[in-house]
């Protein structure tokens, strides 16, 4: 089992990657966390997080001048000096909407060279179901050791929120999956020290793969269900949200919240690599792939409801300014990974619109590369349209007197309808009437 002079080594000092490599440290195991980021390694090996999460910065800190982690883009030194190795990159889809594994499969070709008789690999990227065993464990193999036999292998998804990820790592339940039972059991002692949840221990590696893909497409395909009848309530002049808090009070409906779209690293992407494999073995999952086509298409749908209200007003998108209130994909967090609102100012600006954005929170590198500006609020709150399209905590105070030109469409049901149309706003948005 895992013992106080084990030493790891993580691939991938992301959003998870650092996270766990900064948990495991401060357990007191000795972490060497591996990214080809220079940048960023600097940052970590300095004692700072290049990652805004509450909390990460002061462990890094801490566990950085312990000398219990560190940071490299030496990938053979850090699988030679450890006995625990850990992939968790990223694993994005391609145009074709197929998995992107190049991250693994370099991570995994490197770890091969030095891999030695009895580590432990972990896989935490996630991936369609079957790529330990079809992809990862002969590539390690090719080492020249035997999996199972010289050395273990487990799988691990992993559950967190940006924002609240530290919590969730130590709190949340771990899923743990191996090539055999010592494995698993290996992989288990190892999480066991960094949180209090419940550790599954499931049969395979691949049921474990299966299990997070499986969590992430039932909240998507929940989602599509809500913007499917958003857009039926709207065509009834009907309001969706008020319909479906009604409906969820039933003891046996939990029905999410309609919006712009889904966006972020896990509930965009995880269904395709369900559908993927699925087409590999056979079978059709029609219910998944329209799930993903109505979420995918509710950015278009936000750009037909802001096109009708200027019309309503004698004005056109074309020519309009129109001011983007947050990009991120999720309230409070700097993550714009696969958001909703690249699409939806991409539409307005091939229409001619002047986009300006609010968002303190993204980097203005990634806003301006979508051809928007960036603005305070104040100026945001100026324009033709307004645009709610993330529910960062500032925008809850916004007031019917701070939207100057009289039109807000609001995305998320955060701000109270009758408020502003009794303050001679003109509020629309998904779902509400």
């Amino acid at each position: 089992m895992i013992n106080e002079n084990s030493s790891i080594a993580i691939f991938g000092l992301g959003h998870m990657g650092l996270p766990t490599a900064a948990l495991l440290a401060e357990s007191g195991l000795r972490v060497r966390g591996v990214d080809i980021n220079n940048k960023n390694v600097d940052i970590i090996n300095s004692g700072h997080s290049p990652i805004m999460e509450p909390g990460l910065d002061e462990i890094v800190k801490k566990t950085v001048e312990k000398d219990l982690l560190s940071a490299t883009t030496d990938s053979k030194e850090a699988v030679a000096n450890s006995q625990i190795i850990m992939v968790i990159v990223p694993t994005p889809v391609d145009r074709n909407k197929k998995s992107d594994l190049s991250a693994v499969i370099s991570a995994c070709r490197s770890i091969s060279e030095n891999l030695k008789k009895g580590d432990l690999v972990i896989i935490e990227s996630t991936v369609p179901p079957g790529t330990c065993q079809n992809l990862v464990i002969p590539l390690l193999e090719e080492s020249g050791l035997k999996a199972g036999q010289d050395f273990k292998v487990a799988y691990t998804p992993e559950r967190a929120l940006p924002n609240n990820t530290l919590h969730e790592m130590t709190h949340n339940a771990r899923v743990i999956g191996g090539i055999d039972s010592e494995s698993t059991k290996m992989a288990s002692s190892l999480y066991g020290r960094i949180t209090d949840g419940e550790i599954i221990m499931v049969q395979n590696l691949v049921t474990a793969e299966m299990v997070k893909l499986m969590e992430n497409t039932y909240r998507d395909t929940n989602i599509a269900l809500a913007n499917e009848l958003a857009l039926v309530c709207s065509a009834l002049d009907v309001d969706a949200i008020e319909a479906i808090q009604a409906a969820n009070h039933h003891p046996r409906v939990n029905i999410h919240t309609p919006g712009p779209g889904v966006g972020g690293h896990c509930l965009s992407i995880d269904p395709y690599f369900i559908v993927e494999t699925a087409l590999e073995n056979g079978v059709d999952t029609p219910l998944i792939r329209t799930s993903r086509e109505v979420n995918e298409a509710m950015p278009g749908e936000v750009s037909k409801i802001v096109q009708s209200a200027l019309e309503d007003m004698g004005k056109t998108i074309e020519g309009s300014e129109i001011g983007i209130l947050g990009v991120a994909y999720k309230g409070n967090v700097a993550d714009a990974r696969e958001t909703p609102a690249k699409p939806l100012i991409k539409n307005f600006i091939k229409k001619g619109a002047n986009v300006v954005v609010n968002d303190p929170y993204v980097s203005p590198d990634i806003i301006n590369s979508w051809g928007a500006e960036i603005v305070d609020l104040k100026r945001a709150l100026i324009s033709d349209c307004v645009v709610l399209v993330t529910d960062h905590d500032l925008y809850l105070n916004i007031e019917p007197s701070m939207i100057k030109n009289g039109l807000i469409v609001c995305t998320r049901p955060v701000l109270d309808r009758e408020t502003f149309q009794k303050g001679g706003v003109t509020f629309k948005g998904v779902g509400r009437r």
